[in-house]
């Protein structure tokens, strides 16, 4: 399934349960946050300290079975101005791998420009930043959901 672009795809792709699974990538570590079934809360669960790509889709793979996760977000580095720099070219790259080596599961990449910050105030690492990743998705499914309601 290629990468969702657009968040009413992905709500229209989402059963009304199941976990989802969210990441913050960089060079050395991946952060991981998920969800409960409902979807209403999101926590930090680990950061992993990434080495080959086969081993951190593995990892992946491990968390989604483990968590029954019906998506991924991954967070997506764009700079300040919107634009698409080499982080999030990279991290593009990794989510078409990550795509290509689980077969079928959706695929959100959420724009992360301030989580990173949010989460230092939080006093967190990249799991935190994970989860406020995830928490900006829940939030924007949230609001999509209201005005689909007017």
């Amino acid at each position: 399934m290629p990468l969702i672009r657009h968040l009413d795809e992905l709500a229209g792709l989402l059963p009304k349960f199941g976990s989802l699974l969210a990441l913050d990538i960089s060079k050395r570590r991946i952060g991981f946050a998920g969800t409960d079934v409902t979807r209403l809360l999101a926590s930090p669960v680990e950061v992993w300290w990434r080495r080959k790509l086969a081993d951190d889709v593995r990892r992946i793979a491990e968390h989604m079975r483990k968590r029954e996760a019906v998506a991924l977000v991954i967070g997506f580095p764009l700079e300040a101005d919107g634009r698409f720099g080499p982080r999030a070219h990279a991290v593009e790259d990794t989510a078409k791998a990550i795509d290509a080596a689980l077969g079928g599961v959706p695929i959100w990449l959420q724009d992360e420009r301030w989580s990173s910050v949010e989460a230092a105030d939080r006093g967190g690492d990249d799991a935190m930043a994970a989860t406020v990743v995830l928490e900006d998705t829940l939030a924007a499914l949230d609001d999509l959901a209201d005005a689909s309601e007017d």
